[in-house]
């Protein structure tokens, strides 16, 4: 239990990147490095988080906690993940809303970003690889349901259908929708000027319930919900905030944190985070009472294996991105060459190799 604590701990402290470097990073811990799970296992969690809304590599850690350690587990994973990130968004809100600025780590981030686009090119190989073997039902389901070309090709189409659709990419119309949870709290939640904690607290539990996708998904939710139907911050803090979540370790959707602080300060930004994080928990826990009431389900396999082509789609697409991000920087070029080969033929922690990175960046940027 207390190894499950410092693992995660470490990872919510270490995993800059965003959801795709998270579970990069988990599967190189958890199934390469530790063996805790196999990678198909691995890949059917990533699945189950896909079809739920909320911060999908939370919502791992947590599955993950449950796997090694039960109930007791699926607390401490999760809550140890997020912590970390809520202590530093919290601080730098705190810098942020004290001196109007945030502190200059553009040159750190191009070596993290290295690091991460050859963590995530490595797992999503080893997906690849698990993919084009799934043979379990293979009898039964190469007569009826989808067979292993079938899954490849649905693979396929998604990878080029995000392409096609570059940076306007709606993971929510993709992946599923959970319309009528937001139906039901949208109902009790009409917009107002109310900024009391419980009126935060809700607007962050709302978003936290219904929202799928990104960290851009996220702006547009928060957009709608604070700064135009409320006013309660300006464009230019929303954009601040997803500044932060984007760049800080730990899950993205700690820019609650963020917000929070700026409007109500510490309490504020624990009630953020408890609002936009407890749907997560909820949603896993019943993820895993449906999951065990239906796991031998011909039905539910074929469809968990649909969805875990489209996850890895998901990835090769933000490696995509991310190439174009900092493919032009060379100092980044050679951090990712290395970090490659370093992750490919050794067993070196991803974590230190990300720190690594960024330091390296640093000292580049100053020559």
């Amino acid at each position: 239990m207390v190894e499950l604590f410092w693992l995660f701990l470490k990872l919510g402290a270490t995993s800059f990147g965003g959801p795709a470097a998270h579970i990069a990073m988990m599967e190189e811990e958890f199934v390469h490095r530790r063996q805790w799970l196999t990678r198909e296992k691995f890949l059917q969690l990533m699945a189950l988080t896909n079809l739920i809304p909320g911060p999908n590599s939370t919502e791992l850690a947590i599955h993950i906690g449950y796997q090694k350690a039960g109930w007791r587990g699926f607390f401490i994973a999760g809550l140890s993940f997020i912590f970390p990130a809520f202590i530093l968004v919290t601080a730098i809100a705190w810098f942020y809303q004290t001196y109007s600025s945030l502190p200059q780590v553009q040159d750190f981030l191009w070596g993290v970003k290295a690091v991460v686009f050859a963590l995530i090119l490595i797992a999503t190989e080893r997906f690849l690889k698990q993919i084009l073997k799934i043979e379990k039902y293979k009898e039964l389901t190469e007569s009826f349901f989808w067979s292993r070309k079938q899954r490849v090709l649905i693979f396929f189409i998604l990878f080029v259908s995000l392409y096609l659709a570059s940076t306007n990419v709606n993971e929510v119309a993709i992946l599923f929708n959970c319309g009528m949870i937001s139906f039901f709290i949208s109902r009790r939640l009409s917009p107002n000027t109310s900024r009391d904690l419980g009126s935060l607290f809700l607007i962050f539990l709302k978003i936290g319930s219904i929202l799928f996708g990104s960290g851009y998904v996220l702006m547009s939710f928060l957009q709608r919900e604070l700064v135009l139907n409320r006013g309660w911050i300006t464009q230019a803090q929303l954009l601040d905030a997803i500044s932060v979540g984007q760049f800080t370790p730990g899950p993205v959707f700690t820019t609650a944190s963020f917000v929070g602080y700026l409007l109500h300060g510490v309490p504020g930004a624990i009630v953020a985070t408890l609002g936009i994080f407890l749907p997560a928990f909820i949603f896993v826990a019943l993820s895993i009472w449906l999951y065990k009431k239906v796991a031998d389900s011909l039905v539910l396999v074929e469809i968990l294996n649909g969805v875990v082509a489209g996850s890895v789609g998901l990835l090769i697409y933000t490696l995509w991105v991310m190439g174009q991000d900092f493919s032009k920087n060379l100092s980044s070029i050679l951090i990712f060459i290395s970090a490659f080969l370093i992750l490919k033929f050794s067993r070196i922690s991803s974590p230190i190799l990300i720190l690594v990175g960024g330091l390296l960046s640093l000292l580049a940027a100053k020559i």
